[in-house]
């Protein structure tokens, strides 16, 4: 599955940007939009076809769901061509290879990998948390349509945020917003303590505070936004560095930033959970769930930690230069 996804996504993304060399973010926004979408769209569907098929739904929700995409990705490859006018170079003509584009701005590309690293952890955490977190702040009954709003944000921040990086003279000038913003809405929950409060009052039966609760729903709708923002900025700040020959090849080694994340972001948040606070149950629509508040809250402060590095990182290591035409 693994090698499927990260195959099929490359190949796309790349033949987007040549397509619409001015409007590179847009594109390519469009199509990983799409990517975090499917959480939304697909969610309900497949939950649909388990509820449905009963017994052994698990099993026949895979073999139609894989029919489905099969003829979906079949037409999709078929439709999928270059430009007539791009010349693809073949291997003798590349002259350079992906790794030694890369030396020719090492600490450029190392500034990118660690702050894309970093946004996914930090993405990854709050989000593996989301759902018990919508239930600590009185939304139990609503966590899957709120989850569902979350995916939105989600893929507008894959669109939203590449598009209007096509109107800066400097691409990563959009991560310094997300990083900015995400600091900001993190902050307020640290500091007014949403998260934990909220979890105390549905814990003891009290009432819950409105202000705190649009605090933390901004926090999550700002992190989904940012960590779709900062996954589909990547390829067009990469060819804005280094150019369009080989792309797709630098493009995958920067996505080891993103397979890294998924192998440390909900670990070390399920970790901190685990380890701070104390869980209490409490009933949602009959069903008996335990959250720990305390625990949700204490991963903020790893998140706002890296976010600030991220930041720094994004400043000092990236830089501010003009962007620069691909070639």
């Amino acid at each position: 599955m693994g090698i499927g996804l990260g195959t099929g996504y490359l190949s796309p993304v790349k033949t987007l940007m040549l397509w619409f060399q001015d409007r590179k973010g847009l594109a390519t926004g469009l199509a990983v939009a799409g990517f975090g979408a499917a959480k939304a769209i697909a969610s309900p569907i497949m939950q649909k076809l388990l509820t449905s098929l009963g017994d052994g739904g698990i099993y026949q929700m895979f073999l139609i769901l894989a029919a489905v995409y099969f003829v979906m990705m079949f037409v999709g490859h078929l439709l999928l061509a270059k430009p007539a006018d791009w010349h693809e170079p073949v291997r003798q003509e590349k002259g350079q290879k992906a790794f030694d584009v890369i030396k020719t701005k090492p600490v450029v590309f190392i500034g990118i990998w660690i702050m894309f690293y970093l946004n996914i952890t930090c993405g990854l955490a709050l989000i593996s948390q989301e759902k018990m977190i919508i239930k600590c702040i009185g939304f139990g009954a609503m966590a899957g349509v709120l989850s569902s709003i979350t995916a939105v944000f989600n893929a507008g921040g894959r669109l939203g945020f590449s598009a209007w990086a096509d109107s800066m003279k400097d691409r990563n000038t959009i991560y310094k917003i997300i990083f900015i913003l995400s600091i900001i809405a993190t902050a307020l929950v640290i500091v007014t303590q949403g998260i934990d409060k909220q979890g105390a009052n549905i814990i003891n039966g009290n009432p819950t505070s409105m202000a705190l609760t649009i605090l933390v729903l901004v926090l999550l709708f700002v992190v989904n936004a940012g960590y779709g923002g900062g996954f589909s900025n990547v390829p067009t700040l990469l060819s804005d560095h280094f150019g369009m020959q080989n792309i797709s090849a630098i493009h995958g080694i920067t996505l080891s930033a993103w397979a890294i994340a998924g192998l440390t972001g909900n670990q070390v948040a399920t970790l901190i959970v685990n380890k701070i606070g104390t869980p209490s149950d409490i009933t949602v629509d009959g069903h008996v769930y335990s959250i720990n508040p305390t625990g949700y809250q204490a991963v903020l402060y790893l998140t706002i930690v890296l976010y600030i590095i991220s930041l720094l990182v994004s400043i000092f290591l990236v830089g501010g230069k003009k962007k620069k035409e691909a070639n």
